[in-house]
């Protein structure tokens, strides 16, 4: 279990939560796989920590379980608490698709937004079926280089400095089209 490489602790406590998510409600492997859309492979090996699971994975389970992909990473880690330093904040790779994702101001009891940095590698491409709570409030704002997101079936282009604000109720796509990376300010909010 632990041996594979790429995985680390967090792969492994995520994988222990997601399994707990699933007992919880009381659902087999196939019943998750129907109402996710993923395949009983796929989510037994993440919930093994056999695989470290993609964004696209996570936020399909997120909307299933109906949480965000913050609050779903929270749940992994220790008690919050109210100064988050850098050295703490928990970094979450998608090598494969190029997705970077620091938790720079994770949930909190008794606070409704958080704050995420996010990286995305030169072409770098997205797709999320569906938001992880519909009507997720969400502020983009480009720290450097370009990010195109589609979102509501309007797409829209953002250089360093721009930033877009809107509720997410259906499927949205980040992407690079860089030549550079870009990083990103991503603040959450929940409705």
């Amino acid at each position: 279990m632990g041996n594979d490489e790429g995985l680390d602790a967090v792969d492994i406590r995520l994988g222990a939560r997601l399994a707990e998510l699933r007992s919880e409600r009381g659902w087999s492997l196939g019943e998750l796989a129907e109402r996710s859309g993923v395949s009983r492979s796929t989510l037994s090996r993440a919930e093994r920590a056999e695989i470290s699971p993609t964004a696209s994975l996570l936020n399909r389970l997120c909307a299933v379980y109906g949480r965000t992909m913050s609050q779903l990473l929270s749940e992994v880690e220790a008690e919050p608490v109210p100064v988050v330093r850098a050295a703490d904040q928990t970094v979450w790779a998608d090598e494969a698709s190029g997705f970077v994702r620091r938790s720079v101001s994770p949930p909190h009891a008794g606070l409704r937004g958080e704050l995420v940095e996010g990286r995305l590698t030169a072409g770098a491409d997205i797709a999320y079926d569906r938001p992880p709570v519909p009507g997720l409030e969400q502020h983009i704002w480009v720290l450097d280089g370009t990010l195109e997101v589609a979102a509501q079936d309007v797409e829209h282009r953002l250089d360093a400095g721009d930033c877009l604000r809107l509720r997410v109720w259906g499927p949205t796509r980040f992407r690079c089209p860089g030549p550079e990376d870009v990083r990103y300010a991503l603040v959450v909010v929940l409705p």
